[in-house]
């Protein structure tokens, strides 16, 4: 699926149009054009300060978010380059702390495109070399890069080894990149996945990771084996004990002494928040204290995630008294943890658009038992399910019988509030949907 932005900066407009002149329109993995593009640069991305990369299928985007607010409860200046963006551009760069401004990253984006003229570079590949750019050029303590696909050919991992590596949650997503043959490589899916995302272990760097399946387990050991990794895995490693909505941390190299709290709900997130302190328990001096971590934990925050959506003119379409909840998981095991955070919930009203390249079902089966009515919208600008097919599957499928496609989703907002009993309302199914949902709700990610 290609990238798309938009910006309401004419010159940053400007740039993304030459952008999307320029580059393929597609996902590329490789690092050849990416090489290249930072050595005209001036190969920026040796001169980052202390960085963390993180990659996985699902939580990497949350894993970053905790590691942030930590460190910046440190009171250390911050860079983090994540991705996608949800409304603007801008979110894919922050540069100490602050989204990088309109006339900078105009500029930036200038400078990158001169130089890749000829180099037929992806979206993807433009964004990181300008991000990297940026960080070589802006003073901070730390530096914090989301792999965007896979690991192992993905353009960030064109940097030097990293203070600290972290792989997040593992399962099927962009099968059609991840799982495409190449000699030497895992045949079983999961470990081809596994595979891929352990690629972006480099010789020598420590690497926390979630505890997997012991086939997934053993191929991301034996990548960390064959570099001389230091491997600090959930479970064998580290490790943390729910109660209620706290946790506490504990592991082999000391434990946190106060419940951690984290503002971001469900059981995943603790584990994302988990997989943060582990990677900063392997980071070099100075290392957060644990008032510091309880701090970053419950500050830290990552829009589309299970995030209850506040007063706005989409909130407004339904009564007071429902609450309105929006997530941008889209795969399998993304369901398998919307499916966690929803057990407290009573059945909700359920507002769904998927892309084309997505497994519906798969996504919507672990939580078909909340759902209390169905309603399936388009994914403006993007290639997605049918409305009609979306509610046909779930009607045969999954057995909801209250299932309807709707034009939009203040369509199907209205729809809810005017036809169906009270209960809460989850929009879900696509990060491209919640960035609609928080431009129409007016909560811009900052």
């Amino acid at each position: 699926m290609p990238d798309h932005a938009h910006s309401s900066d004419p010159a940053v407009q400007t740039q993304l149009d030459r952008l999307a002149a320029l580059s393929p329109g597609r996902d590329i993995l490789g690092l050849e054009r990416i090489a290249e593009l930072c050595a005209r640069l001036g190969n920026p991305q040796l001169q980052l300060p202390r960085t963390f990369h993180v990659a996985g299928t699902n939580g990497k985007g949350s894993t970053c978010a905790y590691l942030r607010a930590i460190l910046e409860a440190q009171g250390r200046r911050v860079h983090a380059y994540t991705s996608p963006h949800l409304v603007r551009f801008n979110e894919r760069i922050r540069l100490a702390g602050t989204l990088i401004d309109d006339a900078l990253l105009a500029a930036l984006l200038e400078e990158v495109l001169d130089a890749a003229a000829d180099l037929q570079a992806s979206f993807f590949e433009v964004t990181t070399a300008a991000a990297f750019l940026a960080f070589a050029r802006i003073p901070a303590n730390d530096c914090i890069v989301e792999v965007g696909l896979g690991g192992r050919l993905d353009a960030t991992n064109i940097i030097p080894p990293p203070a600290v590596a972290g792989i997040a949650s593992l399962g099927m997503d962009h099968e059609a990149f991840l799982l495409a043959p190449e000699a030497g490589t895992p045949d079983d899916p999961a470990m081809r996945i596994a595979w891929e995302k352990a690629g972006i272990i480099k010789p020598e760097t420590p690497v926390a990771t979630l505890a997997y399946p012991p086939h997934v387990r053993d191929t991301i050991a034996a990548k960390a084996a064959d570099v001389g990794a230091t491997l600090f895995p959930e479970g064998d490693g580290w490790e943390i004990e729910q109660a209620g909505d706290a946790f506490r941390w504990t592991s082999k190299l000391g434990s946190v002494a106060p419940p951690l709290r984290p503002r971001m709900a469900g059981a995943h997130q603790m584990r994302n928040a988990g997989l943060a302190i582990a990677m900063l328990r392997l980071a070099p001096d100075p290392r957060p204290n644990d008032a510091e971590i309880a701090q970053g934990v419950a500050d830290a925050f990552w829009p589309g995630r299970m995030q209850r959506l506040g007063a706005g003119p989409l909130t407004a379409l339904l009564p007071p008294d429902r609450q309105l909840w929006l997530d941008g998981g889209h795969n399998p095991d993304a369901g398998v943890a919307l499916a966690k955070a929803l057990e407290r919930h009573a059945p909700l009203h359920i507002i769904c658009g998927l892309l084309s390249n997505k497994d519906a079902l798969g996504f919507l089966r672990p939580f078909a038992n909340r759902i209390a009515s169905f309603q399936a919208v388009p994914i403006p600008g993007h290639e997605h399910h049918g409305p009609r097919e979306l509610c046909h599957w779930v009607q045969s499928d999954l057995g909801i019988v209250d299932a309807q496609p709707c034009e939009d989703v203040t369509t199907a907002l209205r729809f809810i509030a005017e036809h169906r009993p009270a209960a809460d309302v989850l929009i879900c199914g696509s990060l491209y949907l919640a960035g609609v949902v928080l431009d129409l709700n007016g909560e811009w990610p900052i």
